[in-house]
């Protein structure tokens, strides 16, 4: 069908909604509570928009599309409406902008920047919360919060670990972990989805905190190295300490859909470990010495050899890795069901 945003014909989808298909088109509308996986929320009502034949302003995160719909997303209505919306929001916390590790990279900072608004008008904040560092890999700092719902969603409906959820209302309203405990004494298993759908600087990656913005950093697209499952990951390089700073899902990738494990997006210490064996080595005379791949292979070929042809197949086995690809791992067994001829073959995916 037809639509008309801001006078300029598109074409739209059935059970679309306005803002679905501004974002699709490059039309940029305000939006706090709304993210693709969480689903339309209408809560925070930044997203309102201006149609032809209504009186009211309506929210285009929950408006689906009609045929020859017009829409204004840039009214003079529509904007005031926008900016006290976000005004009331920048007012309601404690976003200090300028030393928020969310800098460059927050969805309300990116609104007040849209409605061109340089500080917040009210003073309705209360310092009254502590910031939660007691988890692991996740801090939670409520100062930030603007209660748009979105951890709250992806928690309980998209990793379904029902762990987070809103306590108290009206002005104390807050987020909470199951009965109001701390992170770190939950059943938080710190799978990471509450960071990477959070639009502001309420729920961040712990270790992360002071290593630069997310301007600093390069981002690569790469597969996770643990399970076989081959989730997508965005990794976040420094290039000049040569080091990874965080991870986030691939939100478009058709494996995980943003999500992932605890594993995949904070176990990356490995890469830069001083620990990290980088060459094969051989065990002589009791010591373990660097050797070259090919001295390496040879030698453990060699060594498969006399033990078959002394012992027979059976004698051997292999224990494959989770952290290498399905087809690395289909190539391994194969070398011992067909080379080797066993069938003593395992492997643990249990990191």
């Amino acid at each position: 069908m037809k639509v008309y945003l801001n006078e300029k014909a598109f074409e739209a989808k059935s059970n679309e909604t306005i803002l679905q298909l501004a974002l699709r088109n490059g039309i940029y509308i305000p939006h706090l509570c709304y993210h693709e996986k969480t689903g339309q929320v209408a809560k925070c009502r930044a997203c309102v928009v201006q149609i032809e034949g209504d009186s009211e302003l309506q929210t285009s995160c929950s408006t689906l599309v009609c045929k020859d719909m017009r829409v204004n997303t840039k009214s003079e209505k529509v904007l005031k409406a926008q900016r006290i919306i976000v005004d009331l929001i920048l007012s309601s916390g404690k976003h200090n902008c300028l030393s928020c590790e969310q800098n460059g990279n927050c969805e309300l900072q990116d609104a007040a920047y849209y409605l061109g608004i340089e500080e917040p008008s009210f003073q309705l904040y209360d310092d009254k919360y502590d910031v939660d560092d007691s988890s692991e890999f996740i801090v939670v700092d409520r100062s930030k919060c603007i209660s748009c719902g979105r951890c709250v969603i992806g928690c309980n409906h998209i990793v379904v670990n029902e762990v987070l959820n809103f306590g108290n209302r009206g002005f104390d309203t807050k987020i909470i972990m199951d009965c109001e405990l701390p992170m770190g004494s939950s059943t938080c298993v710190q799978c990471g989805e509450c960071v990477q759908l959070c639009p502001v600087g309420a729920i961040i990656d712990k270790r992360s905190i002071g290593f630069g913005r997310n301007w600093n950093y390069d981002k690569v697209e790469t597969i996770c190295p643990y399970c076989g499952v081959g989730c997508k990951l965005e990794v976040q390089v420094d290039r000049n300490q040569n080091k990874i700073i965080r991870i986030n899902g691939v939100e478009d990738s058709v494996t995980n859909n943003g999500m992932l494990c605890v594993k995949g997006r904070f176990g990356f210490d490995f890469v830069n470990c001083d620990e990290r064996i980088t060459s094969p080595l051989i065990k002589k005379n009791g010591v373990f010495e660097k050797a070259s791949w090919e001295e390496a292979i040879s030698f453990v070929a060699e060594k498969f050899i006399e033990i078959k042809k002394e012992f027979g197949s059976d004698s051997l086995a292999g224990l494959a890795s989770a952290k290498v690809t399905n087809e690395e791992n289909f190539v391994f067994q194969k070398l011992f069901r067909k080379e080797i001829g066993t069938n003593n073959i395992d492997h643990c995916a249990r990191l």
